[in-house]
């Protein structure tokens, strides 16, 4: 039977970092506001020249240096943005010119800060399928640029950043389920809405938020998709070697962990450092937490977030 595992994983964060102190002389707010209700302490911004595609790139090759695997030996990448380069054509596209991939599926994934989990669960099944053996996935985001940099409630909230994984074929388990979910529903409650028509934009192109919302709904979804993971692979939350959430708000990370009874030393935060990233946010936790080598092979880790839509998932591995 044929599998998909992780063999390597890359991140990149621009160099411009923001601190919550310096979020104090552009808005009404405090490093103690931010540092309490978000747990946020800085955030790394893009430089005005780089773009989705140029973070992923630099990702992309440390994955790939990881792995083993050569840019020849890529035959799909999807890359999950909510902020590509352009409307057209996809960002996967321009990585995969900028990777001197000539020819392999490449496209986007729009499942805003779920993004990567559709992504990995979408070239999971590409490989299981036997249409490819060797995927770049890729998580890249610049929200900086749709951020309304006078509204306090968003702006403190989010950073810039991309994080990827090779993930190859393999005749043993490595991703062992996926689990997707969205309810339009809901698609309200945090969005962009804002659009281009005649070449003028229409409507509002930065985020919104009712952050209360958010945190109650996320809090639920991701309980539950836990233990849809688990119940699917006959195991238990003990059996849970290291939880890896969407990096949104230290708040919404405790209290999932808390509602699953898994302690905090078995997940993994990195949004004190860079913000929420979107998409970005989970391969870039893992590569981490994989360089510094907490995770090893043979342990369990389940992968899980929630993003405007609204959409969820989780994917639960065998690392």
């Amino acid at each position: 039977m044929t599998y998909s595992r992780i063999a390597g994983t890359g991140g990149y964060l621009p160099e411009k970092i923001l601190t919550n102190h310096d979020l104090e002389r552009m808005v009404d707010t405090s490093d103690e506001w931010i540092r309490t209700r978000t747990g946020i302490v800085q955030r790394h911004i893009a430089a005005d020249n780089e773009m989705a595609s140029d973070m992923a790139l630099y990702a992309c090759r440390k994955a790939m240096a990881a792995g083993g695997v050569a840019a020849g030996d890529i035959d799909l990448i999807i890359v999950a943005t909510t902020t590509p380069d352009m409307i057209f054509p996809s960002t996967a596209c321009i990585l995969q010119d900028k990777l001197g991939i000539e020819d392999c599926p490449a496209f986007d994934v729009q499942a805003v800060c779920s993004g990567f989990i559709y992504a990995l669960a979408t070239a999971d099944m590409f490989i299981r399928a036997g249409k490819c053996r060797n995927a770049l996935v890729v998580g890249t985001e610049i929200y900086s640029r749709i951020l309304d940099w006078t509204d306090r409630g968003t702006c403190v909230l989010f950073g810039d950043g991309a994080g990827a994984v090779v993930l190859t074929q393999s005749d043993r388990p490595g991703i062992l389920s996926s689990h997707l979910h969205a309810d339009g529903g809901h698609r309200k409650i945090l969005a962009v809405p804002g659009s281009i028509c005649g070449g003028k934009v229409e409507g509002k192109p930065f985020v919104m938020m009712e952050g209360n919302t958010v945190f109650k709904f996320a809090i639920k979804v991701l309980e539950e998709v836990v233990y849809e993971a688990l119940a699917e692979n006959t195991l238990q939350v003990s059996d849970i070697d290291w939880l890896i959430p969407h990096q949104a708000n230290i708040r919404i990370i405790l209290s999932t962990a808390k509602k699953l009874g898994i302690p905090m030393e078995k997940v993994v935060a990195t949004l004190d450092k860079h913000g929420n990233t979107s998409a970005a946010s989970i391969p870039l936790a893992l590569d981490i937490a994989v360089r510094d080598g907490r995770i090893t092979r043979g342990q369990h880790v389940l992968l899980e977030g929630v993003g405007g839509g609204f959409t969820w998932g989780a994917v639960l591995l065998r690392w």
